[in-house]
């Protein structure tokens, strides 16, 4: 508890729970706080030179380049980027756990094949790996959360594999295993739940990569496709009008850029909390 109370008493922590907290409240809330449709072209969201409009009292960070109120894009937009993030970190965690936990636990031809494999896709780039699978399959929201999964699971399998090569020899396991607890006992029982703290971590953390790499990905044009909003796609929408409509980079890039450096904030925070060898100190 003592610990705990340190950890509140951080004002990184306490900026990062801030940041995310409103940012999934904008997400949940984004019809209610949307003043607009986010797929809504207005005749009066456009100059007479058919130009991009600055923040103004109707539309207060502006329009794009088809008349569409900002704002409202990005509060919708909010929605894709968490949900992404939620789901291919989620699904990316869970890959890692089961590969690294199965490898750690059965030594030999099982262990050594899974760690080759995880080997193999660490030795791919994560971005281009991404690319490549997204070029292949038809992007859409699930599609790129699935790609973005697969080529996230290989840290964590490597963390779980070396955690669960020491638990193994740990002398609880052993007294299980002679008193003829199985596999699948000794997995879930006392293997998994050692892993837990490990997985809310890198839960945490692994958060603001995959929303950095969604938006990566839709700012090359493969990542959620229009008219669903994301906040990398409103970015790759907007790109030549970078000089001359600036506020349609920069309102997107700094949502990116505050979420991820909040889910870093939180994730390093849980990390201090929840490693074992800062147990018992201060």
């Amino acid at each position: 508890m003592a610990r705990l109370a340190v950890l509140w008493r951080r004002p990184s922590l306490a900026f990062g729970l801030a940041v995310i907290a409103l940012v999934v409240l904008a997400a949940l809330l984004a019809p209610l706080l949307a003043p607009y449709a986010p797929d809504n072209q207005m005749f009066d969201g456009l100059s007479l030179e058919g130009s991009p409009l600055p923040p103004s009292a109707q539309f207060p960070l502006g329009t794009d380049t088809l008349g569409r109120d900002l704002l409202s894009r990005l509060l919708f937009g909010a929605r894709t980027s968490l949900v992404i993030g939620l789901v291919a970190n989620g699904t990316a965690v869970l890959i890692g756990l089961v590969v690294g936990i199965l490898a750690g636990y059965f030594s030999g031809l099982v262990g050594n094949l899974l760690m080759r494999f995880t080997d193999l896709m660490m030795a791919f780039p994560a971005l281009l790996l991404a690319i490549v699978l997204a070029a292949l399959l038809r992007p859409s929201l699930w599609i790129v959360a699935l790609v973005i999964a697969l080529v996230n699971w290989v840290q964590v399998a490597r963390i779980a594999y070396t955690e669960t090569r020491g638990l193994v020899e740990r002398d609880f396991i052993l007294a299980e295993r002679a008193l003829g607890a199985g596999h699948g006992r000794i997995l879930l029982r006392h293997i998994a739940p050692h892993l837990v703290p490990t997985a809310i971590v890198w839960g945490t953390l692994g958060i603001a990569t995959t929303v950095l790499l969604e938006a990566t990905l839709s700012f090359l044009g493969i990542g959620v496709q229009p008219p669903q909003p994301s906040w990398g796609n409103i970015i790759f929408e907007s790109q030549s009008y970078f000089q001359s409509a600036p506020w349609l980079v920069f309102f997107p890039g700094a949502l990116i850029l505050l979420t991820a450096l909040a889910f870093n904030l939180v994730g390093d925070a849980l990390r201090d909390l929840l490693d074992p060898t800062q147990r018992g100190r201060g």
